[in-house]
């Protein structure tokens, strides 16, 4: 009887252990990460669409009405705050240089922030430049766009490419 005892309280532990093992908490912030990183998913796809539809399409304001939101806050100095001097600035640059064309090399996204490693050209002969681009979602909508850019040189001093 006692072997039963001891065999039934050892049984009871190891279920108790295991038990405890599967914190419901822990599978709370498995979901909550999966979800955050399904939005920044999210984003980025919305990121790539509206950027390829800008500047490989130059459909600057159908892409422009579908993704920037109401409030845009551009730190380009160049280009004013607002999607209308967005829309107004692109379409006279894509009217002056009709093969102008960026191809996004790398994306990447965390929270509410995309990323675009991009190769920008004015023509074909145009070595062009390479830009970081950032953009800042809210619900859905480009709401805030950073960027860093750097001309592609004929020489370097390494092998290395900028892309």
């Amino acid at each position: 009887m006692k072997k039963i005892i001891l065999a039934s309280a050892l049984l009871v532990s190891i279920l108790l252990f295991s038990a405890c093992s599967q914190n419901p908490i822990s599978n709370t912030a498995a979901s909550a990460a999966n979800t955050a990183q399904a939005k920044a998913e999210q984003n980025k796809q919305i990121v790539i669409d509206f950027y390829e539809g800008v500047f490989l399409k130059h459909q600057v304001k159908s892409y422009a009405d579908r993704y920037i939101g109401a409030q845009y806050i551009q730190h380009n100095p160049h280009v004013p705050d607002g999607k209308a001097p967005f829309v107004n600035f692109f379409t006279q640059h894509f009217k002056d240089h009709p093969e102008a064309k960026s191809i996004i090399k790398r994306a990447a996204a965390e929270g509410d922030l995309v990323f675009l490693h991009v190769h920008s050209t004015e023509h074909a002969q145009d070595q062009g430049t390479a830009i970081v681009d950032i953009f800042r979602l809210e619900n859905g909508k480009i709401v805030e766009h950073w960027d860093v850019q750097q001309d592609v040189p004929a020489e370097s001093a390494n092998s290395n490419t900028m892309f």
